[in-house]
C-alpha cells in the first residue's frame, strides 16, 4: 500500500478523534444507552440475556453509525470544496483517497466496539466463551466496512446538503429493521432479515450463544458489502471528471 495513502488515513484518524459529533455517535451515545437500558433490563431475548443482546446492538449501532453518517457528509463536503481534486495533483494513487477513508473508518470503529463489549462484561455481567467475545467483535467491526463503502457511494454521488438527510434516513431504516434496539416482530423480521444490520446482529447473537451460524446470513452480509463496494466504485467513476 502506498505510503501516501497510509499518511492520509493517519491524518483522517487524528481529525476524527477531534470531531465531537463523530465521538458522540460512535462512543458516547452507545455507551449511555447501554448503561441506562441494556445493563438494567434483566429479561431474556432470543435465548440470550437482554444485557448481552443490547450489548451487541449498541456495538453495532456505534460502529455502523461512525462508518456511515460522518464519512458520507465529509466526503461530499471535501468533494465540493475541491480537496479531492487537489489530492489528484499529488503522488497519491487514484484510489488512495477512498482507501484512506475506509482505513480510517475501520480504525476509528474499534474503540466503540471494544468499549461496549467491555461494559457488557463488567457492567452487564455478560458471560460468553472467550472465542465468542473475539468473534462477535470481529463480526461487528467488519460489518462497519459495509457502511463505510456505502458512505463513499453516497458522499461521491450527492451534494453535502443532500447527504445528511439521505444518510440519516438509510441508517434509520437499517437500524430499525436490523433489530439493533429491540427484537423484531414477525412482520418486520421478514423484511429485516435481508438487511446487513440484521445479518450482522443475528450472526453475533448465534456466536454469543455458542450456536452454529446460519451460512445464509454470512453470504447475505458479503453480498451487501459487494453491492455497496460496487456502488462506491460507480459513484467514484461517475464523478471522476467533476472532481
Amino acid at each position: 500500500m502506498n505510503d501516501g495513502t497510509l499518511l492520509l488515513a493517519r491524518a483522517e484518524i487524528s481529525r476524527l478523534r477531534r470531531n465531537r459529533r463523530y465521538l458522540l455517535m460512535t462512543l458516547a451515545l452507545p455507551i449511555i444507552l447501554y448503561l441506562v437500558i441494556g445493563a438494567q433490563v434483566t429479561t431474556v431475548v432470543d435465548g440470550l440475556p437482554f444485557a448481552a443482546y443490547y450489548m451487541i446492538g449498541m456495538a453495532a449501532f456505534g460502529s455502523f453509525s461512525g462508518a456511515l453518517m460522518n464519512n458520507s457528509v465529509r466526503i461530499a463536503q471535501e468533494r465540493k470544496e475541491g480537496w479531492i481534486r487537489q489530492l489528484r495533483l499529488t503522488p497519491l494513487p487514484a484510489r488512495g483517497y477512498v482507501v484512506a477513508k475506509l482505513l480510517a473508518s475501520m480504525a476509528i470503529s474499534i474503540p466503540s466496539v471494544v468499549i461496549v463489549l467491555l461494559l457488557g462484561h463488567f457492567v452487564g455481567h455478560v458471560h460468553m466463551a472467550a472465542s465468542a467475545w473475539i468473534l462477535v467483535a470481529i463480526v461487528v467491526w467488519l460489518g462497519a466496512l459495509t457502511f463505510a463503502a456505502l458512505a463513499v457511494a453516497i458522499g461521491y454521488r450527492f451534494q453535502p446538503d443532500q447527504v445528511q438527510p439521505l444518510a440519516t434516513l438509510i441508517y434509520f431504516i437499517f437500524i430499525v429493521l436490523g433489530g439493533v434496539f429491540f427484537p423484531l416482530g414477525s412482520t418486520l423480521e421478514k423484511i429485516g432479515k435481508f438487511t446487513p444490520t440484521y445479518e450482522a446482529v443475528t450472526i453475533s447473537i448465534s456466536l454469543a450463544k455458542s450456536q452454529p451460524v446460519d451460512g445464509l446470513m454470512i453470504v447475505g452480509l458479503v453480498i451487501w458489502l459487494a453491492v455497496f463496494v460496487s456502488l462506491a466504485a460507480l459513484s467514484v467513476r461517475a464523478t471522476a471528471e467533476a472532481v
